[in-house]
C-alpha cells in the first residue's frame, strides 16, 4: 500500500489534492472492488496521469478522480474495453447523456463492431422519428449505406446513428445533399487513415490485425478530436469569438 507523505507546507492546489489511498475511499462509496492496485494498472494503462510529488507519491485533482469514477462506471455499467474507453476519452465525448444512448453511439462507432441486428427502412423509420423521404434521399447521396437483402434494404446500428444525426440537421434546413461536403471529408479521413494502419490490417497475422484495429481506432478518436478543434477554431472566427 502506498505510504501517505508527510504533512508539508505546500502551494494551495496541493491542499485539494488526494492521495491514492484516499481516492480509493472516496470511490469504494460506489465501486465496492476498487483498490489500490487497480488504479495503479489503470495509470500503467495510460488512462489516467496523476501528478507526483519529488518523493514520487502520487497527488490526484477532483478531476483526476472524476475521470477516474468515468473509467470505472464505463467498465461496470457498459462492460466497455480499456481500449474503446481509451478512444473514448481521447474523443472528448459528452457523457452526459443516457448511457444507453452513449452505448449505442460507440458501438456504432466501433470500426470492428462485427455483425449486429439489422432493421427495415419501417423499424428505422420507428427507432429515430425521421421521414422516409429523408431517409431515400441520405440513400441516394451514400450517406447510409444499408445491405440489400432479398431485395429490401436493410440498416444496421451505424445507419441508425446517422440517421438520427441527420434528422436533427434537417430541423435546421440542412438537407441530404448539403451533406456531400461531410461524406467527402470522411472519405479523405478513411484514405489517410488507410494509408497509415492499411498494410497491417490486410496482415494474415491474428496478433498484428488485432493490434492494427485498436491502433486504428485510437487514431480515430484523435483525428476525429482534431476535426473538432479545427471546426470549434474557425467557428470562432466566424462569430468573432477570437477577437
Amino acid at each position: 500500500m502506498e505510504a501517505t507523505p508527510r504533512n508539508r507546507s505546500t502551494p494551495g492546489s496541493d491542499r485539494k489534492a488526494l492521495t491514492i489511498g484516499a481516492v480509493t475511499k472516496i470511490l469504494q462509496r460506489e465501486f465496492e472492488d476498487i483498490s489500490i492496485s487497480k488504479i495503479r494498472y489503470l495509470e500503467d494503462q495510460k488512462l489516467l496521469s496523476p501528478r507526483r510529488t519529488p518523493g514520487g507519491y502520487r497527488l490526484y485533482s477532483q478531476a483526476d478522480v472524476e475521470r477516474l469514477r468515468t473509467i470505472l462506471r464505463m467498465q461496470r455499467d457498459e462492460f466497455l474495453p480499456l481500449r474503446v474507453i481509451r478512444q473514448e476519452l481521447a474523443s472528448g465525448a459528452d457523457r452526459s447523456g443516457s448511457p444507453q444512448g452513449a452505448a449505442g453511439m460507440r458501438r456504432a462507432a466501433s470500426v470492428d463492431s462485427g455483425g449486429g441486428a439489422r432493421v427495415t427502412l419501417e423499424e428505422l423509420v420507428d427507432q429515430t422519428g425521421v421521414r422516409p423521404e429523408l431517409i431515400a434521399d441520405l440513400k441516394e447521396w451514400k450517406i447510409v449505406q444499408p445491405e440489400i437483402l432479398d431485395g429490401e434494404a436493410l440498416y444496421d446500428e451505424t445507419d441508425r446513428e446517422i440517421v438520427k444525426a441527420c434528422g436533427e440537421l434537417a430541423r435546421f434546413g440542412v438537407g441530404a445533399r448539403n451533406l456531400r461536403v461531410l461524406r467527402t471529408s470522411a472519405d479523405r479521413e478513411a484514405a489517410l487513415l488507410e494509408a497509415a494502419i492499411g498494410p497491417a490490417l490486410r496482415s494474415g497475422n491474428h496478433n498484428r490485425r488485432k493490434e492494427a484495429v485498436e491502433n486504428l481506432e485510437a487514431l480515430t478518436a484523435t483525428t476525429h478530436n482534431l476535426t473538432h478543434l479545427l471546426l470549434v477554431r474557425d467557428l470562432r472566427k466566424l462569430t468573432g469569438e477570437d477577437r
